[in-house]
């Protein structure tokens, strides 16, 4: 278990956001790893962010990672990224390694949903929820369809923005985090039909794993339990880190990730 560093040679670092956020929650982390040289991404999602397609156009998870899976395959050849997941991101940035694993360094998931090698990627957020770790307070999850065939909607209310996600983080982050929320899901229903990802593909990409130490969303228990359940080649922690460590403890987690990007991308 390490503590984090920092000080790193020049990556491209792409950053994926989680449910209901966008590319706009990593400012302050991309901003620290710019002004240490790096080239950085931060992707919205489908229907995340500035993207302008509404929920109900994003029928599955694939079509909801497509801004991330387009920007991979248009890297030029020979060049890898480190991929940084938080959250939900996390399986964003498995689907992208079992696509494109030659194109990825490593991959990181900072307190975000891992998935395994095998089971379906839906296993990690039904174990998740089976768990009953988090209390979901005034989040609203609403059928977009009477027929069910579009994802189930998501959107966390400000009782449980504040308590569980934002705890941690400045009044004008958690205002900041409220006005710029959008309605997601967490395709669970569509995730349960893939197939699990392959040893061969996305078991082949370095990974690391960033556990926040005062989540209260994912709390530190289950993010071990991710690990424990799919082994990793490296785990970092943060102290004193909510779950939107990317506003509340910004300097520590830039570190991490620099101090990542220099040992598997340099």
């Amino acid at each position: 278990m390490e503590a984090c560093a920092g000080q790193a040679s020049s990556a491209h670092i792409v950053l994926v956001h989680g449910a209901c956020l966008g590319g706009w929650s990593w400012f302050k982390v991309a901003t620290r790893l710019r002004s240490a040289g790096h080239r950085v991404s931060t992707p919205d999602l489908a229907a995340s962010g500035v993207d302008p397609r509404p929920l109900r156009e994003v029928p599955t998870f694939r079509d909801y990672t497509k801004p991330l899976l387009d920007l991979l395959e248009s890297l030029p050849p020979g060049e890898k990224v480190v991929l940084v997941g938080h959250s939900l991101g996390g399986v964003n940035i498995a689907l992208a390694c079992e696509l494109f694993p030659e194109k990825i360094a490593a991959a990181v998931f900072v307190s975000a949903f891992m998935p395994d090698h095998r089971s379906p990627p839906s296993y990690v957020l039904e174990k998740f929820v089976e768990g009953r770790t988090l209390d979901w307070m005034d989040t609203e999850f609403k059928p977009q369809d009477p027929e069910g065939r579009l994802p189930t909607s998501m959107l966390f209310g400000p009782l449980v923005t504040r308590a569980k996600f934002f705890q941690l983080c400045s009044p004008e982050d958690l205002t900041l985090g409220r006005s710029l929320m959008r309605v997601s899901s967490m395709f669970v229903d569509d995730l349960r039909l893939q197939p699990p990802y392959t040893e061969a593909r996305y078991g082949s990409v370095r990974k690391a794993y960033v556990v926040f130490k005062d989540d209260h969303a994912i709390v530190e228990g289950f993010q071990r339990w991710m690990v424990h359940n799919y082994p990793v080649d490296e785990v970092m922690e943060i102290d004193s880190a909510d779950h939107m460590a990317l506003l509340s403890t910004p300097t520590e987690l830039a570190r991490c990730l620099a101090d990542i990007a220099d040992k598997y991308a340099a």
